[in-house]
């Protein structure tokens, strides 16, 4: 934070020449620390609802701690996303309070429970047992950020009875993660049975002209369920932050 330009605004507001609105609109776009290798967003949650997320993957674990750092000194929230088990070790002997879940490859600090702010439930379902790393990440993106949601795993078109013996859990929720690989088909079928948005996940599980998640992807891009939306591959973090935007509604 600027304490010049804040000082100003507050003065400004004591003073009746700005609003309170007109300051919080100011004060919204405030405070970036520059710590060389990152600009870090103090006031995302301000904005957003919800502190910067920390992207793992390609940082070091220098980094990604000097990171981590400054936003635990702001925010009773830290997540970091796409952490291998090595630098997780490193990471939770730094930050003790830090808890790593392997199945998801995410590290989350948190002071605290954070209150609900869902209005339902946000139900993440699996189509094999092979996409759940991407629906843990979902699943803990939106449990982080205030939201109640229950899991479905392993219940994919190849055996989709498994799916409807599971109805009232995927009636009652208000928004649904759907994570799939291979042909991508299981988004559709939960969208042709609800009437609440569908978030599509492809995953990069699957042989040969699966081509990484791809043949998904384009399966639920040309889903005929209108209820259906689609993140990008392996993007269960993107997934889980878009269905609590959709709960708080």
């Amino acid at each position: 934070m600027n304490t010049a330009r804040l000082q100003k605004i507050l003065a400004s507001v004591a003073g009746g020449q700005t609003s309170v609105q007109e300051a919080l609109a100011e004060l919204k776009h405030l405070s970036v620390e520059d710590i060389e290798y990152a600009h870090i967003d103090h006031h995302r949650s301000l904005r957003k609802g919800f502190p910067e997320v920390i992207y793992g993957e390609g940082k070091s674990t220098q980094q990604i701690a000097g990171i981590m750092e400054k936003i635990i000194r702001q925010e009773n929230v830290v997540m970091v996303t796409r952490v291998d088990s090595i630098k997780a070790k490193a990471l939770c002997e730094q930050f003790p309070e830090a808890e790593y879940h392997d199945d998801a490859r995410m590290i989350i600090v948190q002071k605290g429970e954070r209150p609900l702010q869902g209005k339902g439930i946000i139900a993440v379902i699996s189509a094999g047992t092979s996409d759940i790393p991407v629906a843990r990440e979902a699943y803990l993106t939106a449990s982080v950020m205030g939201n109640r949601v229950e899991s479905l795993f392993d219940v994919g078109v190849a055996g989709i009875h498994r799916l409807f013996q599971h109805q009232d859990l995927i009636q009652s929720a208000s928004v649904l993660i759907v994570a799939a690989g291979m042909e991508g088909a299981l988004p559709a079928v939960v969208a042709g049975v609800v009437d609440k948005p569908v978030i599509a996940v492809p995953t990069s599980v699957g042989y040969g002209v699966s081509f990484g998640g791809l043949t998904a992807l384009f399966a639920m891009l040309n889903s005929c369920s209108s209820n259906v939306a689609v993140v990008n591959i392996d993007n269960g973090f993107g997934a889980g932050y878009l269905a609590s935007i959709i709960n708080r509604l």
